[in-house]
């Protein structure tokens, strides 16, 4: 066992933080050899349990979940920062081409390295990736994965019409290909696959009936796609599939809308639309730097919280603008505040924090599993620097309690606060 010595965050049940001054954080093998949270907790009561376990004591620092980025697409590493007028465009002009390079096996594997060193380094320890349509993008993201002992959920993006050629797939055969990532890696370690129809416009009725097979004969895998996200898509979407009563309702339609569901955006969005999401157990992956980017709109949190359906924070790279989670929380609690239908909402740093650990596994049910440091969970945290420059330092030595704490991080942060990243116990 290995035990950790430092100011503590983690998060209970009802979503509110927990927080030790004097923390203890206790990493071991449980019943199957897996590394673990053993215990965690103020040190001067927990460290008596543990005599002879060596302690590293990290003065100064807080140990923290590993952040889960909800919606993130690996092949678009290198298209952040493109401008754009809107989404659409920026699908034509920047994401398809670049996207169709990587038919390249050897070029995938490059960028699925680099993908996962800024993930690393921004002190993300799960995510849930879109790849490309093509196969080996899927193999390229997994091996590397698999190889640092991530946590990481991905598949083949799914897209039969309106792509063009290079990125656009053929119907029978991306069912038959989706089917055989499967069975080649979900459930392999720690890795998982989603089903991935990228958006209803770009899948013929085809596709997506296939896709609802696919995902009816494999209940434990994920599900993963867009919806709502911008006007013009989905004046788009209705135009393509008149006999929805929404867009939402297409992926309902095809057997799209489950527990394990995740749909990235979630804006355009009325009452019917978030009790669907509830009463299937669906998620909203929040991505609000790629919404102001894009000028897509804004999640609404007080409609997601009136009606009570689950979701959680995103980077959505690369029309997310960031890797960094305290940049996408700065940007979450922007949209709450300018945002909603209500304005003036203000989201707790405590919430924007939960929304990007515990709420995001919660979302991908996977909560007790990631995103938390209570006992059981898999060892994935993180050693964060709340000093790690000038201005920060300042700022957080003047915080007069945990909200002011992480708000300063949240506000000031970015990877240089994250000083070390633990995988299941050990560290990169």
């Amino acid at each position: 066992m290995q035990a950790f010595r430092a100011a503590l965050l983690r998060f209970a049940d009802d979503r509110s933080a927990l927080y030790e001054e004097d923390g203890l954080l206790v990493v071991g093998p449980d019943a199957q050899g897996r590394p673990v949270v053993r215990a965690a907790g103020g040190y001067a009561a927990l460290a008596p349990n543990y005599p002879g376990v060596a302690i590293e004591h990290l003065p100064g620092r807080i140990l923290a979940p590993g952040f889960i980025d909800l919606h993130v697409h690996f092949p678009q590493t290198d298209v952040i920062g493109s401008p754009a007028e809107g989404l659409l465009p920026w699908l034509e002009n920047y994401t398809f081409p670049h996207e169709s390079r990587f038919a390249d096996h050897a070029y995938a594997c490059g960028v699925a390295s680099v993908f996962l060193d800024e993930l690393q380094r921004n002190g993300v320890t799960t995510a849930l990736t879109f790849c490309t349509s093509h196969p080996h993008s899927v193999d390229a993201l997994m091996e590397e994965s698999q190889r640092r002992g991530l946590r990481m959920i991905g598949g083949k993006v799914l897209q039969d019409r309106h792509s063009p050629d290079g990125v656009r797939d053929e119907t029978e055969q991306s069912l038959i290909d989706t089917e055989a990532l499967i069975r080649r890696w979900h459930g392999q370690g720690r890795l998982g696959y989603a089903i991935t129809p990228r958006f209803a416009p770009s899948c013929t009725e085809a596709q997506l009936r296939g896709a609802g097979e696919l995902a009816a004969q494999h209940p434990d895998v994920w599900i993963q796609s867009h919806v709502a996200e911008n006007k013009e898509e989905v004046r788009w979407a209705r135009e393509l599939f008149p006999a929805a009563r929404s867009y939402l309702s297409i992926y309902q339609d095809f057997g799209l809308l489950r527990e394990r569901a995740i749909y990235a955006h979630c804006i355009h969005f009325d009452d019917d639309d978030r009790a669907l999401m509830r009463d299937t157990g669906a998620a909203a992956a929040v991505s609000p730097t790629s919404n102001l980017f894009l000028g897509s709109g804004f999640f609404d949190y007080e409609g997601a919280d009136r009606i009570g359906f689950k979701y959680g924070l995103a980077s959505d790279v690369g029309g997310g603008t960031s890797f960094s989670p305290f940049h996408t929380m700065l940007a979450a609690y922007y949209v709450a505040r300018e945002g909603q239908t209500k304005p003036g909402l203000s989201l707790s740093p405590q919430h924007l924090w939960w929304q990007h650990t515990a709420g995001a596994a919660q979302a991908l049910g996977l909560d007790g599993v990631v995103g938390n440091l209570q006992p059981g969970c898999e060892a994935d945290f993180v050693v964060l620097n709340p000093k790690a420059t000038p201005l920060l330092a300042r700022k957080t030595a003047a915080a007069r309690d945990l909200g002011e704490l992480l708000f300063s991080l949240i506000v000031l942060g970015d990877d240089r606060v994250v000083e070390r990243v633990h995988i299941t116990g050990g560290a990169t």
